[in-house]
Order: C-alpha cells, then sequence, then structure tokens
C-alpha cells in the first residue's frame, strides 16, 4: 500500500496559504552502507515520521547510498524525496521547515547542523544519538575542545534525544541547555525493512527453520575498516583487537558448545558489517568442537538490512558483540543478548534504559563474560519467556517513540 510519507510537492493547491502546505522536514541521516545497522538509522526515522507525522513531507540530506541501499529507502518509502547534489539540497534547504538530524554514534552531520542553521536561520532537532569525549583527528582538536564544541551545537537544538541514559547525563554535565533532553531510543528501532524472498532462500539453503535457530554476531573491538575502505591501518587499533579477541568471543564458543549440546536449536554466525564474516569465521567457527560444526551455519557474505531483518524475526533469538542488530530484534518482538565494552561508547547502555538490563553483559566487568552462556542457554530452552521479555522491551521503545515523535510534531505547528 502506497505510503503518505513525504506528499508530492504539487499536492498543495495553487494559491493556498503557506500554512495549508505540508509540513517539511529536512532528515539528515544515512551515514554508511557498510554496517546494516548504519543502514536502518534512516529507515527507522522515515517509519516512524510515516506514522506519526503521515501528512508530513520529508526530504532525506544522506551521506551515502550507495550498494543498492537507495533503491531500498524508495521502494519502502515512494514518495520519500531525497537531496542529491547541490541544486537539490539548496531547494531543500529553501523550502523546509526543521532539521531533523538522525540517529547515530554522535552528532555525526556536526558542520551540516551549522551550515544549516546560519544559511536558513530554522530550526533543528537531534533524535536518537550518543555523545562521548574523544579528540577529534579531523581538528586535531582535544577531547574536552571537540566535546564543547559538539555542546554548544546540541544547546542550539529545539530537542536533544539521546539514546542512552549516560550520554544524556554526560551532554547535561557538560552544560547543553536545549529546552528539551530525555532519552529518545535508536532511530533503528523502527527499521521494517524485509526482503522475505532473499532471506528464505537463504534459510532453505543452509537447513534453517523458523524458530529452531540462534543468530550470534562477532565483533572486535575496533572496525578494521582499513580492509573495506581506503583508510591506512591502524596498528594500536589492530594491536587491540588481536589482545582481546579471544577474550570477546570465548563466551560465544562455549554459549553455542551448551546450545548444540542441550537443545535442538542451531547457530547462524552472520555479520552486521563488512569486515565481521572473516572474523566470525576465524575466531568463533574456526574454534569450535567438531561435533558442534554439524548444526553451525558460517555465513560467508555480506547482506543488506532487509535481508539480515527478515532472517533474525525467523530466529528464536539473537546474541553477540553488536548493537543494531539486536536494536532491530527488539523492534520487532525477537529476544536479543548484548554484549559491549568500553571501545563502543555508552550506546549498549541503553539495554538498560528499556528494562533489559538481564541482557546486557559489559565485557569490561570481571565475571559478566563468566554469566553469557547461561542467558543464551536460558533464551534457547524457554523461548516463551524470552520473548516475553522482548516484548517489555519493545513497549518502552514504543512507548519513547510516540512521546518524542510528540514534540517534533509540536515544533512543527510551531
Amino acid at each position: 500500500m502506497m505510503t503518505r510519507l513525504g506528499l508530492l510537492l504539487g499536492a498543495t493547491a495553487m494559491g493556498s496559504s503557506a500554512a495549508d502546505r505540508p509540513r517539511r522536514v529536512l532528515l539528515r541521516s544515512s551515514w554508511q552502507t557498510v554496517n546494516i545497522g548504519d543502514i536502518a538509522h534512516t529507515p527507522g526515522v522515515l517509519h516512524l515520521l510515516e506514522q506519526h507525522l503521515p501528512d508530513a513531507e520529508i526530504t532525506l540530506w544522506p551521506s551515502s547510498l550507495d550498494n543498492g541501499v537507495d533503491e531500498l529507502l524508495t521502494a519502502r518509502f515512494p514518495t520519500l524525496k531525497i537531496a542529491k547534489g547541490g541544486e537539490a539540497l539548496k531547494t531543500a534547504f529553501e523550502e523546509c521547515d526543521f532539521l531533523l538530524h538522525g540517529s547515530g554514534p554522535s552528532l555525526v552531520a556536526q558542520k551540516d547542523v551549522i551550515r544549516w542553521t546560519e544559511a536558513t536561520g530554522k530550526p533543528y532537532g537531534v533524535y536518537g544519538i550518543t555523545v562521548s569525549k574523544k579528540e577529534s583527528t579531523a581538528t586535531k582538536e582535544t577531547s574536552d575542545e571537540a566535546f564543547q564544541k559538539t555542546i554548544e551545537v546540541l544547546s542550539g537544538a529545539r530537542f536533544v534525544f539521546f539514546r542512552d541514559s549516560r550520554s544524556l547525563a554526560l551532554a547535561k554535565e557538560g552544560g547543553c541547555t536545549a529546552p528539551v533532553m530525555e532519552f529518545g531510543p535508536d532511530g533503528a528501532f523502527a527499521c521494517d525493512l524485509k526482503d522475505d524472498e532473499k532471506a528464505t532462500a537463504f534459510l532453505e539453503a543452509n537447513g534453517l527453520k523458523e524458530g529452531e535457530f540462534l543468530c550470534c554476531i562477532p565483533r572486535l573491538r575496533y572496525t578494521p575498516y582499513w580492509l573495506i575502505k581506503n583508510l591506512p591501518k591502524d596498528d594500536i587499533k589492530q594491536a587491540r583487537n588481536d589482545e582481546m579477541k579471544a577474550h570477546d568471543h570465548a563466551p560465544h564458543i562455549e554459549a553455542i558448545r551448551r546450545v548444540i549440546a542441550e537443545t535442538d536449536l542451531k547457530i547462524l554466525l552472520c555479520p552486521e558489517d563488512r569486515t565481521q564474516m572473516q572474523v566470525g569465521k576465524d575466531v568463533i567457527y574456526d574454534l569450535l568442537p567438531d561435533e558442534s560444526k554439524d548444526r553451525v551455519v558460517w555465513r560467508p557474505d555480506y547482506w543488506l538490512t532487509g535481508e539480515a531483518l527478515s532472517v533474525y524475526v525467523r530466529s528464536a533469538g539473537l546474541f553477540g558483540n553488536e548493537m543494531h542488530s539486536p536494536i532491530m530484534c527488539i523492534g520487532q518482538g525477537i529476544p536479543a543478548i548484548v554484549c559491549r565494552w568500553s571501545e563502543q561508547t555508552t550506546k549498549g547502555y541503553m539495554w538498560e534504559d528499556i528494562g533489559l538490563a538481564d541482557w546486557l553483559f559489559d565485557f569490561d566487568k570481571e565475571g559478566d563474560p563468566d554469566r553469557l552462556p547461561e542467558a543464551v542457554l536460558a533464551m534457547a530452552k524457554d523461548p516463551a519467556a524470552a520473548k516475553a521479555k522482548a516484548a517489555t522491551g519493545r513497549l518502552a521503545v514504543e512507548k519513547r517513540q510516540r512521546e518524542t515523535m510528540a514534540v517534533l510534531e509540536r515544533e512543527l505547528e510551531a
């Protein structure tokens, strides 16, 4: 069914007043396509706008829409306008009433928010980000200098929704003065992209039946982007990855071994970004006992968000060292366990904010890695209880989604 998101400009009758025309939002999002979570931010926020502001006209201002992601978005949101190129962006600046910075690991497009406000004087808001103190390698600023610049920009927003409460606390401590500062879930919770045809073909080819497998996602402390982008190798980050990879995946190996030994479920080792297929093979699959490997499927290639989500919703649950696959699972009511560490910022703590603290494991905390296998096994052995727990998280998210979108609607009405 055709969505009403992003009504065409020509829909406003000639001669009608500006007050009668559709409200127009410029969404700054779509950071990169090498990670299905970074892809999911955009359709998630677009879905929320479709649900809660169905008569608004939405224009997307993207950083990257390659690898077929633009086709995914336009198929799901057929009236979405995308500001590609200078003239399209100039028109968007002239016509849009409000800039909405989408979810991300930081105020990703900080320079573009400044550009918007200096060029237009129009309001802006920020939806579902993490903030942290870190040095800017681009400008050589210290962590305090970079952080204070971010706080200055956030203070000029009509609202800022932080995707974890620790970011909210840090921003307040840093002096942020935006009139609305609250917890607001990552936009990817609302992602509903699906590719059932590809998912079904993959599952059938690998002997995976609905409800009879768990997904497991590996991750190194730092994503080795130098393997997939034209970037120099970072020897310091590589050394940290090498130092911690056994520590960070041994709990998963034990969890898989116990699930195979004590249940009838299978395991799917799958990626969230383009570097993780080989990681999964090297640090999990190749180290499994031979008697476990017959019921473990290792996915050797990358996938896009639609296919991944269509697989996740057919699983009995997910666990691993990533964040956005669990986010998408909970958004669909699928159980998901998150393992985190300090290199990932504070985003993992959002599991505490939505009532899923029992499914959050801090691998920098003594004892947490040892507790993971039992939690995965409990999820596998009692799917009804796991689904009920996932549902509580989903309800908490949806409540905040309604409340945060109501704030945006009030701003547009003003």
